[in-house]
């Protein structure tokens, strides 16, 4: 059985949701981030970086979390929630996955915690602008994909991981200041779509989230 090492409202829900969709047999481990507990030293001999998910799958221990949602589609094949491999499908899925997980959530993370990158509050507020900034940017991209197809999910017409993490990081802009997620168009009208999957409402009501969730 896996192991989800979680914190509600974090980079679990991703594979949280990814776990329900799939239907197989999962136990979650609650990692509270607002108590410390991915910084003591029980977690952090699982995942040296003290972050938010770790995935034990017959003891072993995978962290980042596109890694985990990777290992978790792959191992369930039939599920058919990310492209087959070596087609062209699956190409554009991981080009998705990349730039979500590299370039989306890592400006994201500059947004959410400014002063880990200088030392002054002042020069702190500049970069939580810049990256909300940036952010922006990149959900125009992801509003331009959505209206390039008449498709219902993020890749066409079948619902993957892709639409499972990529609402996860929209989610993530519903305090912007200016132009949140939800405010693009393509985003509103595709969002709504991942939303009301009962796997999706079942983490949601889990986590104790209340709407709007995005």
């Amino acid at each position: 059985m896996y192991q989800l090492y979680y914190s509600p409202s974090t980079a679990s829900m991703a594979p949280h949701i990814l776990l329900e969709e799939l239907a197989v047999p999962y136990e979650l481990v609650l990692t509270d981030t607002a108590t410390g507990s991915h910084k003591k030293a029980d977690y952090l001999a699982l995942n040296p970086n003290g972050t938010i998910p770790t995935l034990v799958d017959q003891g072993q221990a995978i962290f980042e979390t596109a890694a985990i949602c990777l290992h978790l589609v792959d191992s369930h094949p039939e599920k058919t929630l990310f492209p087959a491999p070596g087609t062209l499908q699956r190409a554009e899925a991981y080009k998705w996955l990349i730039w979500l997980s590299a370039t989306l959530q890592s400006t994201l993370v500059v947004y959410f915690y400014p002063d880990r990158w200088v030392s002054s509050e002042q020069n702190a507020a500049d970069v939580k602008r810049h990256a909300e900034q940036k952010a922006k940017g990149l959900l125009e991209q992801i509003d331009k994909h959505l209206a390039s197809h008449c498709s219902p999910w993020f890749l066409g017409e079948e619902f993957s991981l892709i639409d499972i993490y990529a609402m996860m990081l929209c989610r993530w802009t519903r305090h912007f200041d200016e132009k949140k997620a939800r405010d693009f168009p393509f985003i509103a009208l595709w969002v709504q779509k991942v939303l009301a999957r009962p796997a999706v409402q079942k983490v949601m009501d889990y986590d104790g989230l209340v709407k709007p969730y995005v």
